[in-house]
Order: C-alpha cells, then structure tokens, then sequence
C-alpha cells in the first residue's frame, strides 16, 4: 500500500504542473476570443451613426473568423452582407441595410451575454453630438467643393492636351 502512495504522489507531481499549463491555455484562448468578439461589437457601436470608417470594414472582414462557432451571428452577417451587396440601393434598400447591421449588432450583443442589458433601442439611437454633425458636414463640403475643382482643372487641361496632342502629329 505504501509503494502504491509514492506511485500516486510521483504522478500527481508530474500530471498537476501539464494540467494546470493545459487548462492555463484554453482560458487564455477563451478570454482572447472574447476580446476580439468584443473589439468587433466596440467597433460596430461606436460607427453605427457615423457611417463607413476603416475599422468597421476591418471589423465586419473578420466575423467569419472571429464568430465561426456562432452560426446565428454568422448567418445575420451573411443576411447583411446580401443587402450591402445591392449596387445602386433605393432609399428602401439603405434602410433595410442599416436595419441589418442593427440587427448584427444585436446579434452580436447576444452571443456576448448582453440579451436584455444592450437593448434594440440602444443600437438605433448612437448619441453623435450636434457639433460632431457639423463637423462632419462641413468636412463632407470641404472635399465636394476640392474634388468639383480638381474635375473643373480637369476639364480646363483636357482641351489644351487635345489641341498639344494635335500639334505634335501636324509636326
């Protein structure tokens, strides 16, 4: 009996220190799939009423990944994806786009435990200050107006390239 209590003793010592790294990995790949779950959902909230920036894009690239055990978020992608999809979408059609992506959101929300915290009133109302509109507007303005003189400069050097073009083939 005693022999048989060293035996344990020398596995216990051996088996208890690959368990715990063993256990030790498979939380921390657990806690690091939910941070970048989580990092999507950060992203997709704060740019829901700002409209299209590099990080939702990134976002939306990797739920496939990010999401493949969860087949409710990934088939709520794929429904959204469908509807941005559409070339030259109606009015109807965007709201059916943004109806989507709120309804991603929420099934984002969901699968990270935030059911009835995160509500789908939540998601449809983003706070963006009357300052940050403004801005916003006057930066759209400010690059309509550079991008109506740069095709003005185009137009201006279109004939006079023509009319080079001309000289050089009488030469």
């Amino acid at each position: 009996m005693d022999i048989w209590y060293k035996i344990l003793n020398i596995v216990a010592l051996l088996l208890i220190p690959i368990v715990a790294v063993i256990v030790g990995q498979k939380l921390q790949e657990r806690a690091k799939k939910r941070e970048d779950k989580m990092q999507i959902f950060k992203i997709l909230m704060t740019s829901r009423g700002l409209g299209w920036n590099q990080d939702m894009v990134w976002a939306l690239n990797i739920i496939d990944v990010v999401f493949a055990d969860d087949d409710a978020v990934i088939k709520q992608w794929r429904s959204y994806y469908d509807k941005l999809c559409i070339e030259k979408p109606s009015n109807t059609d965007l709201k059916k786009i943004i109806t989507e992506r709120d309804k991603l959101i929420e099934q984002i929300a969901n699968s990270l435990g935030y059911k009835d915290k995160i509500t789908w009133e939540t998601i449809q109302n983003p706070y963006i200050p009357q300052g940050m509109l403004e801005a916003m507007n006057k930066t759209q303005e400010f690059q309509t107006s550079q991008q109506n003189l740069m095709n003005m400069f185009q137009q201006m050097m279109t004939p006079a390239r023509e009319e080079n073009a001309e000289e050089e083939i009488h030469n």
